[in-house]
């Protein structure tokens, strides 16, 4: 078995899989890439049992040949070379050889045979999402996903497809975003939660990519195919909790307001807030949006006014700093809308701008109590 490929455009690939690989795998052969080999394509897979992903690069070759080259080892050694072929020569002695322009080295390698096979997906589901909007709902809601493990439906996101459209929701039970996309239709009705490790792997991906995702899914697993490279994951087992019901339906009280101003006055007031709470205190008259912070122990306080557009009763409402930075910070509008009914009701907030055709964000917060 031996090929010839570039070193950077092998890197790059390597790279990306690398995300799958785990620092401490339960099995010893999970710390290799497998290579498997055909001809003048190579195909490069990494896995940690839950999440298998693969990439076909074009190498210069006439054999064929299947092996478990260590990870690790392997990309240190990349990042250090310039751009130059690499040629790959798999010798008796249960090594494989590698030759650069200045020198030679020797990996071990392992019998590709005992690389667990990826999981066949039976009579799957499709949709087709391109790279770009797929990334963009990844980005927009994985944020609020949670991180309890007594709670495992809400560390993913949920995908909902419909026949009139895409709808991706997060939550961590303290805020909860909401995405959907009237301009795709789903072929069939399916609903299923992905877990946050393969998501974050295909945010970076696909950021500015131009092609298309085909999607499969059946009840336990989801496949994700595109230009020459695929994602097989584990669903995460589970109910999601119904969403719709703890959205407010009925919230008089409208404020609108300039998010880069909102977001940097929030960012500075909060320095000066509680840092078990990081509560923020928002007090709303007319058209003016009063922002404060206070921490008792150790009498640090902040407050800042800013000017707004509001239409409501006046009110005052307490949220948790780190949430509407959050929030604020994964939006692209150039204003926002924050819409309330009463001071222990969520608050929601809605971009006013910047989205595209069919494209809809709801981001809902809930308070915390303002003690007086």
């Amino acid at each position: 078995m031996k090929f010839i490929v570039s070193s950077n455009y092998l890197l790059k690939q390597l790279q990306i899989l690398g995300g799958v690989i785990n620092n401490s795998n339960t099995l010893p052969i999970l710390d290799n890439f497998l290579f498997d080999l055909k001809n003048d394509e190579l195909t490069v897979s990494a896995s940690d049992l839950e999440t298998t992903m693969s990439a076909k690069l074009k190498v210069e070759s006439d054999s064929e040949g299947k092996i478990a080259v260590p990870a690790k080892l392997l990309l240190e050694t990349l990042k250090t070379f310039p751009e130059q072929p690499l040629t790959f020569v798999v010798e008796d002695n249960n090594t494989i050889e590698l030759s650069s322009n200045h020198g030679k080295y020797a990996l071990a390698y392992a019998d590709g045979e005992e690389f667990p096979n990826p999981v066949e997906l039976e009579d799957p589901s499709s949709t087709i999402v391109e790279a770009d909007i797929l990334s963009s709902a990844i980005s927009k809601t994985i944020f609020a996903s949670g991180n309890d493990d007594l709670r495992p439906v809400m560390s993913g996101v949920f995908f909902q497809f419909k026949e009139d459209g895409l709808t991706f929701v997060a939550t961590d039970a303290h805020k909860l975003v909401k995405y959907s996309r009237e301009d795709i239709q789903a072929n069939d009705t399916a609903e299923f939660i992905m877990p946050k490790k393969p998501l974050n792997l295909l945010k970076g991906i696909l950021a500015g990519s131009e092609s298309e995702v085909l999607i499969e899914y059946n009840d336990s697993n989801a496949k994700f195919t595109f230009d020459e490279t695929q994602l097989i994951c584990r669903l995460i087992d589970g109910k999601y909790p119904n969403y719709e019901a703890v959205i407010p339906k009925e919230n008089p009280n409208k404020l609108t307001i300039e998010r880069n101003q909102f977001l940097s006055s929030v960012r500075r007031v909060s320095i000066f807030s509680n840092k078990t709470t990081h509560q923020v205190r928002l007090k709303i008259a007319g058209a003016e949006l009063n922002i404060s912070a206070e921490d008792v122990d150790y009498s640090n306080k902040a407050e800042e006014r800013l000017t707004c557009s509001y239409q409501g009763d006046d009110m005052q409402i307490g949220f948790n700093s780190r949430f509407l930075i959050e929030m604020l910070g994964n939006l692209t509008a150039d204003e926002v809308m924050l819409e309330m009914s009463l001071p222990n009701r969520a608050g929601i907030l809605t971009p006013v701008d910047g989205l595209d055709q069919g494209e809809k964000i709801t981001m809902l917060v809930m308070p915390v109590m303002l003690n007086n």
